[in-house]
């Protein structure tokens, strides 16, 4: 079988980076972080701490990608500097809940915003009734919506199996036309919308309790943004995956760093430049009870009427369809990787005759879509709640997601002292006070965390700790496949 094949160019790895981080975040996750920090000034202000966190991360992770330009990115970063017991770890959170959880709630953001242009897909609308396992608190359904996500998943993991260049069309159209719609959105929003109710011309900036929030010291007040990044970090998150790709890439000294670079720029600035244009057009209000979240929708709606939030509706169908091929396509390379090393299912190691991990994507595709349906269970005042399963388990592992990130920039400090003669194409712009400034971000976000929602941030922890005794069974069986690249 052929190995895999560096066929991405410098536009086709900055379009993974950019496709990969536009889903549905950017759309609604402003409307929790206004809740939470009460102003317009501190919505932007988490927004661009957000911002920063992720462009002082590509920049250190830009050495790394372009000295190890292998399969599995993060993963070989994490094996190489620490050992494989973490690389496993990471691979292991990866599969359970972080990539395929990602998949799985995307893919139904994909369908939940397809339903308001097909009413027929609808949440409601149930092919399997809710089946209750027991009393667990949890069920099992098929609903129009969740079978929509489920077939979404499996089309893209299907066309990523046809080969590299069958993937990377997809995502380079849709990634495309989905910058320019968030673009459109700006530039409606700031140029063309009613400033006069906007949040930035009626509610104090800088001061919640002024806009009707309760009362709070500076100290609690810079705990809730910290919680209020959690929104804006995932909307930015997945910056990363093109490394788990970096065995393809053209040239990987040069278009690794610059994809990093390019791509978390850009999306930066249009997500700061979108949520100006929130606060430009809406109210304070109109953004923390946008319904369902819907804050771009919404933005539309004041704009353009009941048409602009159809139009809004079919720009969030696009992003989240390429949002997910870009996390199925570079996230199978990870377990590829992993398989690589037996510590994953050794067909998962090879190659089809596409030169693609068709058997990792096909892993990856079966999980996420079996994600899609399992709900939890909660009383309400109109009977049971349903929510997804995926979405609990994507708050546990948050905490547990952001240490990771922190030991991959750490690991710059430790493979530099480690394997200095690895060859550095490129080296960290502003070294060694990027990565600091990194950690140091993360470490506080991390401990807010777990001080404000131990419950949530302590699960994430034991889904990761139990990957060790899977770690030591695998590892006593593990038959590494010999490398052939």
């Amino acid at each position: 079988m052929p190995p895999l094949q560096r066929a991405l160019r410098s536009f086709d790895a900055a379009m993974i980076v950019i496709g990969s981080m536009i889903g549905s975040g950017i759309f609604i996750t402003s409307a929790e972080s206004a809740r939470l920090v009460g102003a317009p000034g501190w919505l932007l202000a988490a927004w661009g701490l957000a911002g920063l966190l992720t462009m002082t991360g590509a920049l250190t992770c830009a050495e790394l990608a372009a000295a190890y330009p292998r399969a599995g990115g993060q993963y070989v970063f994490l094996r190489d500097a620490y050992g494989p017991g973490v690389g496993f770890l990471f691979g292991w959170a990866l599969f359970t809940v972080i990539q395929s959880g990602t998949i799985a709630a995307v893919a139904v953001a994909f369908a939940s915003f397809l339903g308001v242009l097909v009413p027929a897909v609808a949440p409601s609308r149930f092919l399997v009734t809710p089946m209750a396992l027991g009393g667990s608190g949890f069920a099992i359904s098929l609903s129009t919506e969740q079978l929509t996500a489920l077939l979404s998943i499996l089309l893209l993991t299907f066309a990523n199996t046809r080969g590299l260049r069958q993937g990377v069309r997809v995502q380079n159209v849709s990634t495309v036309a989905k910058v320019a719609a968030l673009a459109g959105l700006i530039v409606l929003g700031l140029a063309v919308g009613d400033h006069t109710a906007g949040a930035a011309h009626t509610s104090s900036w800088w001061n919640p309790a002024v806009n009707g929030a309760a009362k709070t010291g500076i100290l609690a007040l810079l705990m809730l943004l910290g919680r209020a990044m959690v929104g804006p970090l995932f909307a930015q998150s997945a910056w990363n995956n093109v490394t788990f790709a970096g065995a393809e890439v053209q040239n990987p000294g040069r278009n690794l760093p610059r994809a990093l670079l390019i791509g978390c720029a850009t999306v930066v600035v249009l997500y700061l430049l979108a949520n100006l244009a929130y606060v430009a057009v809406l109210p304070l209000d109109g953004i923390q009870h946008a319904p369902n979240n819907r804050v771009a929708v919404a933005l539309m709606q004041a704009i353009l009427g009941p048409g602009g939030g159809v139009a809004m509706a079919a720009v969030i169908v696009v992003s989240t369809f390429g949002c997910n091929n870009g996390l199925i396509l570079s996230g199978a390379r990870v377990y590829y990787a992993m398989a690589r090393d037996g510590l994953f299912f050794a067909k998962a190691g090879i190659v089809n005759s596409r030169a693609v991990p068709a058997v990792a994507l096909i892993f990856q595709g079966v999980w996420a879509a079996l994600l899609t349906l399992p709900r939890t269970v909660t009383p309400g005042p109109g009977g049971p709640v349903y929510g997804n399963v995926y979405t609990q388990l994507l708050e546990y592992i948050i905490a547990a997601d952001m240490v990771f990130y922190g030991l991959m920039i750490a690991a710059v400090f430790v493979l530099r002292h480690g394997a200095p003669e690895v060859e550095r194409p490129y080296r960290v712009w502003g070294y060694p006070l990027v990565p600091v400034i990194y950690l140091l971000v993360d470490a506080l976000l991390v401990a807010d965390l777990s001080y404000l929602t131990p419950a949530t941030s302590g699960m994430g922890y034991l889904l990761v700790l139990a990957g060790v005794p899977v770690y030591f069974i695998w590892r006593r069986f593990a038959v590494p496949i010999p490398e052939t690249t």
